[in-house]
């Protein structure tokens, strides 16, 4: 589910990176909102409406801090390159025309 998220993302930023400049924009709610939907499914656990009377083996996650890391990682790239592309879409440079001489 989190793999459709993030590829439907990027299908839509790359669809709306060839629109005009206004709506390039829609690119970053669209990021944000599939980062906040992962973000919620990554820790919000799932836990059963009924719990089960049988007590199951219980399956301890040994990467838990690891996973973590490697997210806040991730996430810091993510946001240092959106944060160092942004200028060259955002602040594009507008040229003088040269003045004529008569």
């Amino acid at each position: 589910l989190i793999a459709l998220i993030w590829i439907v993302t990027l299908v839509l930023s790359l669809l709306l990176s060839r629109a005009s400049a206004p709506t390039k924009l829609l690119i970053i709610p669209i990021v944000l909102l599939a980062l906040t939907i992962t973000l919620i499914l990554v820790l919000f656990p799932r836990a059963p409406e009924v719990p089960s009377p049988v007590k199951e083996t219980q399956i301890v996650d040994t990467f838990f801090i690891g996973r973590y890391v490697l997210l806040s990682i991730v996430s810091v790239v993510f946001l240092a390159a959106l944060f160092t592309l942004l200028p060259f879409h955002l602040l594009e440079p507008v040229y003088a025309k040269p003045v004529r001489a008569h």
